[in-house]
């Protein structure tokens, strides 16, 4: 089995591409959505949620356990990592390095939430991938929140989210980062309202690509084709969500951690 989190409905954005990779999969999808928004807390209690839920899923067979949240990520990948060795473990961080190849400006734009960009991994990734290219970032508060109570194709979500983009953008940046699995939803509207001189990076496919490897060498690619979905909130709430999303018809099961 493969356990995938995040704090609400982000990381179906991950999901579904794991879907479409990994057909015969089991998945298990737990969405803290009792806790939500994670990027608008402290990186202390980010990490203490993610390690709950990781212990959780780690219960139940999960092996890897994707981890389909930039702000998880980025306060506790390596805490995760370091607390089981054993288990392999697939994060999200903002996708600086493909970026940095398809810039002409030599600028590239990061839209993400404020914790993704305190967190360690960040600042790893700079280090590693920000040289040669001017990296501009926009943190987006609310908007991961607002994601979670409108469906994809209202545009309020997409307005603000274009918002925090422009400024980037008239600052020179002709690549646009998502640097949250929420605002992937939002990848179609965003690039509308930019235009085609812009173009928008998401990593959710290259992770799903990351984690069909990684479920290879851990032996859980092949099974069933279930898919699991909890949730720490209302599980009305987010059959909706995930009724609209991903157009399934789920009953999700409730837990507490």
């Amino acid at each position: 089995m493969i356990g995938v989190f995040d704090s609400g409905v982000g990381g179906l954005s991950v999901l579904r591409e794991m879907r479409r990779l990994l057909p015969q999969a089991d998945l298990v999808y737990l969405a803290d959505q009792a806790r939500a928004p994670y990027g608008e807390r402290s990186l202390q209690e980010v990490r203490d949620f993610s390690e709950a839920i990781a212990r959780y899923l780690i219960s139940r067979g999960s092996a890897p356990v994707v981890v389909a949240c930039n702000t998880a990520s980025a306060a506790a990948l390596r805490g995760l990592r370091e607390q089981w060795p054993g288990v392999p473990f697939v994060g999200m961080e903002p996708a600086v390095k493909p970026a940095a190849t398809l810039t002409s400006s030599g600028k590239v734009g990061v839209l993400a939430t404020q914790a993704t960009f305190q967190g360690e991994l960040f600042a790893d990734l700079m280090a590693r991938y920000g040289n040669g290219v001017e990296v501009l970032t926009a943190a987006c508060p609310g908007l991961a929140a607002l994601i979670e109570d409108v469906p994809p194709d209202d545009p309020a979500a997409a307005d603000r989210l274009t918002g925090h983009a422009l400024p980037l953008v008239a600052a020179g940046a002709d690549v646009l980062v998502l640097g949250c699995t929420h605002y992937s939803f939002l990848q179609n509207a965003l690039a509308e309202r930019v235009g085609p001189g812009v173009t928008i990076v998401d990593p959710a496919e290259a992770v799903a690509r990351r984690v069909a490897a990684v479920a290879e060498e851990a032996g859980t690619a092949d099974g069933s084709g279930t898919t699991t979905y909890l949730t720490t909130g209302d599980p009305v709430r987010f059959a909706r969500q995930i009724e609209v999303l991903l157009s399934e018809r789920v009953s999700p099961e409730p837990v507490q951690l």
